[in-house]
């Protein structure tokens, strides 16, 4: 029944709590259950399983159920009795006659085990021994996982209250075939320092496979040369990640590695590496995500191997909800930390999320530069353990007034619960806003913070559940965008550089792209200050120099004064657009949990044919897109990022006109009164809006530098921060540096 392989999450880590009460107290009394074949399963496959109850003791009776419940993160969809032709249906047979009635539930069950099927008996009784079987023939879920696992859970006595039977039911969910390649270098690197370079292959959802086998050639193109860089690497059989280690440059200068496959046939290209003079480098961490002794998936060791191993990570944390963190898991997970942590190669943070609700502060990260924090909840939930109830710390208040004599720092984020700044701030304490996340882009908290006066710096990681940190595809459920990545600027990797660049505001945010971004106010006496940088000045002739260096082609770099976009620059000219469509949708519903919007729509042209197209921020291959010569249709989401098509035209005449419909917006425009300026149209709820514009057909620019002016705010702090759009749909945000004329200090 069972995958040798599979590893399932220990239970006696996870925080759940079961019935209080039981039938019986022997739990084998509730009887047996069994899962058959057992694996392992590809992602996304169409699988026939059967789950067979063996009914217990007490037998089960009229009106008694069972539900078989699984994690919150799986997102294979809604199971369904109805129509045995469509995906995820479900047959109920019993070994003696009876009748069933069952429903589906995204939130059928206690956390962590939300999703669930519940069947219950509404005619006739089963006595022990008998048997029911349920034929699931499911889509599986998006995401690789060591050991998927189903539970099933009884009431017999029709009480309510659902008991777990003890068997434990769980296979091996693994890889597709190869989708795409991806090669991830430093962005910023000292001279004759060793680097290393991460090759891995992933299926169309995103998943490092190991479906790969013989040679791939590597070629660096730019203006230095790797010294231990071999020409040829073979991949080892199993592998799902390659990593070539101690890799120098003796020069300064830019490099990109081209990786070949056996015919000479380019895989992928890494992202730019900028070689420098002194110690100061850039290194990349996802600081937030979960595993499954909370409400993710696959064990914290498991979580932090992914993490140097596959994505590649240089720095990386744990952020279990609060609530749901057993004092063994808190334990067991500092003993994983301080193991993993290695100075100079992958520096690791203890830490977790204080997670009450909106309405007590809302979600808060908590870091410890080492081992033996305290662990201050904001409740016990899910714990069963009441021995230090007194511990809670049930605001954001009184967690920062805890908190006021630890090593720590504390990143304000959106999640579940938005973070509400106005109800408490520590400054001392509270020195980042996640910006961006799996949950979507949340530009509107830092907006939040100018508005109360904070000085905080910007992050972005991935608040994934799924098991990928560093490498966080969003799947087909509640997610809606790539995990995001922190660049810290320090002169070593370890974890005093990292606290203190992130007290220091050193940090820019990217919604998963390793680009170089560097930003830099320089002042009329000559002083020049980095990111995160606070200081006074009644000058006149303040400039601001923004430096972006990425993968793909820039789209557009703006200079933001607060809230305000300052300086909007392009780095191409009228002249050069072309036939090239650019058509974008953005925005979220409001704040909180339920912000996805849906923008399935079409498009109609007249007057020309629509050429070739390019999705934009679609990460669920399942969404549909459907194309024809002179109609678009598609399926899109967004949760406050954006998304959209790049679209070339063909046979385009003078009169040629362009209509978009959605349930939230129409746009209806002549092509020829498209510029480089997008023409919008409102759709109200939180900046959502759809919108045109015309594109040059190719945009080389890879590489930006630009200074602009910039004037001071008539009172208080001036923020000013960059933000970067590239064409490929990735953004990036600095840290502010924070400018104030004097009256506050």
């Amino acid at each position: 029944m069972l995958c040798a392989m599979a590893t399932p999450v220990d239970p006696a880590l996870v925080g759940f709590a079961d019935a209080a009460v039981s039938p019986t107290g022997d739990p084998r009394r509730l009887g047996s259950v069994r899962l058959e074949p057992g694996g392992p399963l590809e992602v996304r496959s169409d699988a026939v399983l059967r789950l067979t109850y063996t009914v217990g003791h007490h037998g089960l009776d009229d009106r008694g159920a069972f539900k078989v419940v699984m994690r919150f993160p799986a997102d294979g969809g809604a199971w369904q009795l109805e129509n045995p032709s469509e995906p995820n249906h479900v047959q109920i047979t019993a070994s003696r006659p009876c009748a069933f009635r069952a429903r589906f539930e995204a939130y059928g069950n206690a956390r962590p085990w939300f999703k669930a099927l519940t069947v219950q008996v509404v005619e006739g009784c089963l006595r022990e021994g008998d048997t029911v079987t349920l034929t699931l023939s499911i889509r599986l879920q998006t995401f690789c996982e060591e050991a998927w696992e189903l539970r099933l859970l009884v009431d017999p006595c029709a009480t309510q209250h659902f008991v777990e039977v003890p068997d434990r039911l769980f296979v091996e969910i693994g890889p597709g075939p190869v989708h795409r390649w991806v090669a991830v270098l430093p962005t910023r690197w000292p001279v004759d320092q060793p680097f290393r370079l991460g090759i891995r292959a992933e299926d169309a959802y995103g998943n490092p496979t190991d479906r790969v086998s013989g040679e791939l050639h590597l070629q660096v193109e730019g203006d230095v040369g790797i010294d231990g860089l071999p020409p040829s690497i073979a991949i080892k059989p199993g592998a799902r990640a390659t990593t070539l280690e101690g890799l120098t440059c003796s020069g300064e200068g830019v490099l990109r590695i081209v990786v070949l496959d056996e015919d000479g046939q380019t895989l992928c290209t890494s992202n730019p590496l900028r070689i420098v003079e002194g110690q100061l480098r850039h290194v990349w961490g996802d600081l937030h995500g979960q595993s499954g002794e909370t409400v993710g998936i696959n064990s914290a060791g498991a979580y932090l191997r992914f993490a140097r191993e596959l994505a590649f990570l240089d720095v990386c944390s744990h952020q279990g909800n609060d609530f749901q963190i057993t004092n063994e898991f808190w334990d067991h997970l500092g003993e994983l930390i301080a193991a993993a942590n290695e100075p100079g190669r992958f520096v690791t943070l203890l830490g977790y999320e204080w997670s009450g609700n909106t309405a007590v502060g809302g979600d808060r990260n908590v870091y410890f530069r080492d081992e033996g924090g305290p662990l201050y909840r904001s409740s016990h939930a899910l714990l069963l353990d009441r021995s230090d109830l007194d511990t809670d710390c049930t605001t954001a208040e009184e967690l920062f007034e805890a908190l006021a004599g630890e090593d720590c720092v504390i990143y304000a984020h959106v999640g579940g619960r938005w973070a509400d700044l106005a109800f408490a701030h520590d400054e001392t304490l509270e020195r980042a806003i996640e910006i961006h996340s799996a949950w979507g882009t949340f530009e509107w908290l830092l907006h939040d913070a100018f508005a109360l006066g904070h000085r905080v710096g910007v992050v972005a990681n991935s608040d994934g559940h799924k098991g990928r940190p560093g490498a966080s595809h969003p799947g087909a459920a509640t997610f809606g965008a790539y995990g995001g990545l922190t660049c810290f600027s320090v002169p070593e990797l370890t974890r005093d550089a990292i606290f203190d660049c992130i007290r220091a505001r050193r940090t820019y945010g990217t919604t998963g792209a390793r680009l170089e971004l560097e930003v830099t106010v320089v002042l009329p006496d000559g002083r020049r200050l980095p990111m995160g940088s606070i200081a006074e000045t009644d000058r006149r002739g303040i400039e601001v120099e923004i430096e972006v260096r990425a993968a793909a082609p820039i789209a557009w770099v703006e200079l933001r004064r607060g809230p305000e976009a300052v300086h909007h620059h392009r780095p191409y000219g009228e002249d050069t657009l072309g036939q090239r469509i650019g058509i974008r949708w953005r925005g979220a519903r409001y704040r909180g949990r339920g912000r996805q919007v849906r923008w399935d729509g079409h498009a109609t042209i007249t007057g020309a044919r629509f050429g070739r197209v390019t999705r934009i921020n679609a990460f669920n291959p399942d969404h549909t897109l459907e194309h024809a010569p002179d109609r678009l249709s598609w399926q899109a989401v967004t949760t406050g990022n954006f998304g959209g098509l790049d679209v070339r035209l063909q046979e385009l005449t003078p009169d040629a006109r362009l209509q978009l419909h959605t349930e939230h917006a129409e746009l209806s425009v002549a092509v020829d009164q498209l510029g480089s300026e997008p023409i919008e149209a409102s759709a109200g709820g939180l900046d959502m809006a759809l919108s045109l514009q015309r594109l040059p057909d190719d945009n080389p620019h890879r590489h930006v530098r630009i200074r602009v002016p910039a004037t001071l705010l008539e009172q208080g702090d001036t923020p000013l921060w960059a933000c970067v759009t590239l064409e490929d749909g990735h953004q990036a945000w600095s840290s502010p540096v924070y400018l104030y004329r004097g009256d506050k200090p």
